[in-house]
């Protein structure tokens, strides 16, 4: 069968593509690894999302998908490995082994969490070096850990787990945090922060668990005794499944028309975290994945003429 539009991702941008591709009666299919994206492992509550005061990560996707499943949207739980173009259809194949065929992609793959790239991460992944506070943040509770990372990301990790550990140390390698300034004050308000800048992360050590940091600062390198390391230094889009079939800016993003939301490969659209763009919101996702499907449903009804 040869879908008329594939959706890979279920986050903000790829929920919103599926309500809106459903709307307008198309056979339609979202192949995606889990549902809500980063949303799901947003560590505090959301207080920007027209319509809600304030709403939680899991809230927000449960509504989402409940409007997901009122359209019917057929979901399949995979990850893609690759898309081809022949002709005037796209072949995805994912990797479990299946294979897909549709008139129309938009691609929502969001972003994954960058590495700190430094001695100990790899191996004390999952024992003590945490991408996600919702996650792990109880594991924590009375002990002293670390946040690299003094961005928004950074500084909302660190007031999640004030509710939990004894001690943070937020570890900002600029020279002033990033943060926006309601975000800082929220976190000093807990009185379980500090905050170290010009630091460089080296090493992460310990035995069986994390134990401790070391860093570099302009004075020299130093030690944190610490039990856990979130590290919150940003996302890196996840691109590498399409195949050349797109371009990229020098942080990998995708390149995009403006107007529609069209990549450089007709009938392949891009909304989301991975796309081309100075601000990452759940609202502007949840608008480039409507403008995506619109797009590709004009695209689909001239492709089929």
């Amino acid at each position: 069968m040869i879908y008329d539009l594939i959706i890979i991702g279920a986050g903000p941008a790829g929920i919103s593509a599926a309500i809106y591709a459903a709307r307008q009666k198309l056979n339609l299919l979202v192949i995606s690894r889990d549902m809500g994206g980063q949303l799901g492992k947003k560590s505090v509550d959301i207080e920007n999302y027209p319509g809600f005061s304030k709403i939680s990560g899991q809230d927000l996707i449960a509504r989402l998908l409940a409007q997901l499943e009122e359209n019917k949207v057929e979901t399949v739980f995979d990850s893609v490995i690759s898309i081809k173009k022949e002709e005037n259809k796209f072949l995805i194949a994912t990797e479990t082994g299946a294979n897909y065929e549709s008139l129309a992609v938009i691609a929502t793959s969001g972003a994954e969490p960058k590495k700190l790239g430094v001695e100990g991460e790899k191996e004390f992944a999952g024992k003590g070096v945490s991408y996600c506070a919702l996650c792990d943040g109880p594991i924590f509770r009375g002990k002293t850990v670390a946040v690299a990372g003094g961005g928004n990301s950074g500084f909302e990790t660190a007031l999640f787990l004030s509710n939990y550990v004894k001690e943070i140390f937020i570890l900002e390698s600029e020279p002033v945090p990033r943060a926006d300034k309601e975000n800082q004050d929220l976190v000093m308000k807990s009185g379980k922060v500090k905050i170290i800048t010009n630091v460089k992360v080296k090493k992460i050590a310990g035995d069986n668990f994390v134990k401790e940091i070391i860093y570099e600062t302009l004075k020299g390198q130093e030690k944190l005794e610490v039990s856990g390391v979130f590290v919150e230094i940003g996302y890196a889009p996840e691109t590498a499944f399409l195949n050349g079939l797109i371009d990229l800016t020098e942080r990998g993003e995708i390149i995009f028309n403006l107007e529609n939301l069209e990549t450089k490969t007709a009938g392949l659209f891009s909304a989301g975290d991975a796309n081309k763009g100075k601000y990452k919101q759940i609202i502007i996702s949840c608008g480039e994945g409507a403008k995506a499907a619109l797009s590709a449903y004009e695209y689909i009804q001239k492709a089929k003429k």
